[in-house]
């Protein structure tokens, strides 16, 4: 297109940064349709509406890969604390918490830190959204279904590994998901409601994932002192069922595995130097903290807690659990007590590892 062309949109004077991970260049943006049409020097072209953006950085959209906003696309649309930030399309359903397939009054924990009383109401991942696409969010979005709701909707205890046939009807869930838009298959093996089921339940469920070419995404069953096992769990799973690997917010959890990450890193770049692997990434997020439900092992290895609520206590709400609040904090959890029945916390867990490995960069460029 010449200079002298007309454009629904031109964004001018700005410093564009492609996400590719070249430099930046100054550079115009010529947007027709909702779609960019031209880039470079469009210093004689014109446009219905004119935006300066002098001495500013025009970038593609943010790709919000790890978050819980299942419910938050249909509770505030407008999505206005993600686009505020240029996101612009959000991966839901991770941790093995999706808000479908599943109809549950109260559902356990960490499934209440997305959808409380009410929310949990989709017999099918269709329905779900068919519900968000008659309400369109104002970001883009990616979903997941998580085996922690597959459990939950599909078994009568959770405190044991799935049988055969409910090996089958969560799979089946699965497939239904798929087949109606979802990208993969999310486990939280870290939380209760998961933490009980065998590498070989997730494999059988995860062999549906091929057929439709989507990945497995997890937060692993141990990010602290055993990290490696998990991580060794995680390829094979990725192996046998056949389908790409994302790692959660990779990091080595506890102030005892300070400095980890280079083993961690190398473990990953082992793997993926070899052939038995369908792909292998992991994304991560550039703070030394974490935010979880209040569970007695995170507690205990994590130099700082702060309460962001709690049911049961809410007085303690915005408090750290220091001196006798954590040692009554743990003697509540030992107890089955109710500070982290219901109750999320902010975990610091001391210095942070590296970050900048490509496979974590790269992570961020792509659904």
């Amino acid at each position: 297109m010449s200079n002298a062309a007309q454009y629904d949109t031109l964004i001018k004077g700005g410093y564009v940064i492609d996400g590719t991970g070249a430099s930046r260049v100054s550079a115009d943006v010529a947007i027709d349709d909702d779609r960019i049409v031209a880039v470079g020097d469009l210093g004689q072209a014109s446009a219905g509406r004119v935006i300066d953006a002098s001495n500013r950085i025009v970038a593609p959209g943010f790709i919000d890969v790890h978050t819980h906003d299942d419910r938050a696309l249909l509770a505030n649309p407008s999505m206005d604390m993600k686009v505020s930030q240029g996101v612009t399309t959000v991966v839901v359903g991770n941790c093995g918490i999706s808000l479908a397939p599943l109809v549950a009054e109260a559902p356990p924990p960490p499934l209440d830190l997305i959808g409380a009383k009410g929310a949990y109401r989709y017999q099918t991942f269709d329905e779900f959204l068919c519900d968000v696409e008659a309400a369109p969010a104002a970001v883009n979005a990616g979903f997941l279904v998580g085996h922690s709701t597959l459990r939950v909707a599909t078994m009568d205890s959770l405190d044991r590994a799935a049988s055969a046939r409910e090996i089958k009807a969560m799979r089946a869930m699965l497939e239904e998901g798929l087949c109606a838009g979802a990208i993969g298959f999310s486990t939280g093996l870290f939380y209760k409601p998961s933490i009980m089921a065998p590498t070989e339940e997730v494999v059988a469920i995860a062999a549906a994932l091929e057929a439709h070419g989507a990945r497995y995404v997890t937060h692993m069953r141990d990010e602290g002192d055993h990290v490696i096992r998990s991580l060794d769990e995680t390829f094979r799973i990725g192996r046998e069922a056949r389908s790409p690997v994302v790692v959660s917010h990779h990091k080595v959890q506890g102030k005892q595995n300070v400095g980890r990450s280079k083993e961690t890193l190398a473990h990953f770049d082992k793997h993926i130097g070899g052939h038995d692997h369908h792909g292998i990434a992991f994304d991560v997020y550039p703070y030394m903290a974490s935010s979880t439900v209040l569970k007695e092992d995170s507690i205990r290895v994590s130099k700082r807690v702060l309460v962001t609520w709690s049911k049961a206590r809410p007085e303690l709400a915005g408090r750290e659990l220091v001196g006798n609040r954590r040692r009554a904090g743990l003697r509540h959890l030992r107890g089955g007590g109710a500070i982290a029945a219901r109750g999320s916390g902010l975990f610091r867990h001391g210095r942070r590892g590296r970050t900048a490995h490509p496979l974590a960069s790269k992570r961020h460029v792509r659904l």
